[in-house]
């Protein structure tokens, strides 16, 4: 580790702690006036500080000279390659299928959306804050993994081992989620070390790349169903979509 490597790990904790006492209390406040702007202000902050801690962490790499390989920036081969394409696509069909039987239901029922009531302020409610929320989810899944799996794995694994190593790491990226409250720090944990393992076994970053990214859009088109079907009140035999 070099002074610029602990610049950008001071950095990723600046980060994260403006998130967490700036961004996401100035939301909550701005979303008592207008949901909507609330979002994709919120939803911009956070692509810039995600493209910003990759940009730094990219100009650090390739100052140093250093191989990507040790950053688990490879496509994966062999066995690995296809247990990540079935992977890619069986979570693509998790989500594929309750959003068809969504969109298609004549008379749905009560649909709930999980989560805390300010975490619901956050997913899309119209087809605009769709668009804004997928290319979030897709910064989230690039950046969040390159800084938490990658960089974060390789800065701590010479001091701690690789194991230690990726466990803190977990913990980091809990921590950078705590607006969602202690149960969504839970759910948050334990998909943190699904990916986490799967880093670690498949050996690249590549597929936890795609996976998160593909969770994250999955939950947001879902609820923008939910919300898009509340707005149409009742349906059928007097039957309500509530979220």
């Amino acid at each position: 580790m070099t002074t610029p490597d602990f610049l950008y790990l001071a950095l990723i904790a600046v980060v994260m702690l403006v998130e967490h006492f700036v961004l996401w209390p100035s939301f909550l406040r701005r979303s008592q006036a207008d949901p909507g702007r609330a979002r994709l202000w919120l939803w911009s902050g956070w692509i810039i500080n995600l493209w910003t801690q990759v940009a730094a962490g990219v100009a650090l790499w390739l100052s140093k000279a250093r191989a990507w390989e040790s950053l688990r920036l490879v496509a994966p081969s062999g066995w690995r390659l296809w247990v990540s394409v079935v992977l890619v696509l069986a979570v693509a069909i998790a989500y594929a299928r309750p959003a068809i039987r969504i969109a298609r239901a004549k008379r749905p029922k009560r649909i709930k959306i999980a989560g805390a009531a300010n975490v619901q302020k956050l997913v899309p409610h119209t087809s605009l804050e769709l668009g804004w929320w997928v290319v979030t989810s897709l910064s989230a899944g690039f950046c969040e993994e390159f800084v938490f799996r990658g960089y974060l794995i390789w800065a701590f694994a010479p001091l701690l081992g690789l194991w230690p190593a990726a466990a803190l790491s977990l913990v980091v990226f809990t921590l950078a989620h705590a607006y969602q409250g202690s149960s969504g720090m839970l759910a948050v944990a334990i998909l943190g070390s699904l990916f986490t393992l799967g880093v670690l076994i498949l050996g690249s970053l590549w597929p936890v790349m795609a996976l998160h990214a593909l969770v994250d859009v999955g939950q947001g088109l879902i609820a923008w169903l939910v919300f898009s079907r509340a707005r149409g009140e009742v349906r059928g035999e007097g039957e309500t979509v509530r979220t």
